[in-house]
């Protein structure tokens, strides 16, 4: 370990799974806890539209992702809302568009196609210092709007009729809680690519439930056990030359496991005491 920390592409990759740990524990279990698992799925692969514009511009991918990305939030929340339609049909519609636009404009983007592979499945060990600022500023962003606000966030979570009859901002706030999912999803795709980066979202969080019910517990035990499985799938994936998100998706999954073991074990134990 210590001698990986010579090496200023560890370094960036560690800082990296720091980062994105914060963001997708937090997100992730206001996600979880909302239900909104398929919506992060259909970000996360409508921030694709992003990309492939990018190239076709020559601009830094991950702006175009990030733009793409909370557009396609907005329009998810603006159909379901306003347009008078299903919310699994408005994902879908996004979805389905966001990796059509990509396609479309990487296939037009002049020269040899551009290799999308850390895209697509993640290569946090070539994050860039532009991508540990951006993660770190989403980062901050997100970590400060849940520790100022997390009452209210909480009441509209869990009970938004309550939160309407006392005049509650909720539409603001689902809102603006929409547009950091989007931006962390994005700020997580040099980790784990847009494939993968839904685990980030899911797994941890699954993994903290089986334990805890509180979500600020499980918000921090998901911090925890992202951080932890990222450092481990990154020390594998060095030493084994194994793609580092599939790793890391890998070893997340494996934790999850650990864990239904350890609490069915607990539960035998103590029916038999």
């Amino acid at each position: 370990m210590i001698e990986l920390l010579q090496y200023d592409f560890f370094t960036n990759a560690l800082l990296a799974a720091l980062l994105a740990s914060i963001s997708c524990g937090i997100i992730g279990s206001y996600i979880v806890a909302r239900r909104m698992v398929f919506i992060g799925g259909g970000i996360t692969h409508a921030s694709f539209g992003g990309i492939g514009i990018a190239y076709f511009l020559g601009i830094n991918p991950m702006f175009g992702a990030a733009v793409f990305a909370v557009l396609s939030a907005m329009g998810i929340n603006w159909f379901t809302n306003r347009g008078n339609l299903r919310q699994d049909s408005s994902i879908a519609i996004w979805w389905s568009l966001g990796m059509a636009v990509g396609i479309i404009f990487i296939a037009l983007t002049p020269g040899y196609a551009p290799n999308l592979m850390s895209f697509l499945f993640g290569s946090i060990l070539t994050v860039s210092g532009t991508d540990l600022l951006f993660m770190g500023v989403i980062s901050t962003i997100t970590a400060l709007a849940f520790l100022l606000f997390f009452k209210t966030i909480m009441i509209i979570s869990f009970d938004e009729e309550f939160a309407k009859a006392r005049n509650m901002p909720v539409k603001t706030f689902d809102y603006l809680l929409i547009i950091l999912s989007a931006l962390a999803i994005v700020a997580s795709i040099r980790v784990s690519g847009v494939i993968l980066v839904l685990s980030l979202l899911t797994l941890p969080q699954a993994t903290a439930n089986i334990f805890t019910r509180k979500f600020q517990y499980i918000s921090i035990a998901s911090i925890i056990i992202g951080f932890v499985a990222m450092l481990s799938g990154l020390i594998t994936s060095y030493y084994t030359n194994l793609p580092s998100g599939a790793t890391i998706i890998l070893i997340l999954t494996l934790f999850f496991a650990l864990g239904k073991i350890i609490a069915s074990l607990h539960s035998l134990f103590k029916n038999k005491s």
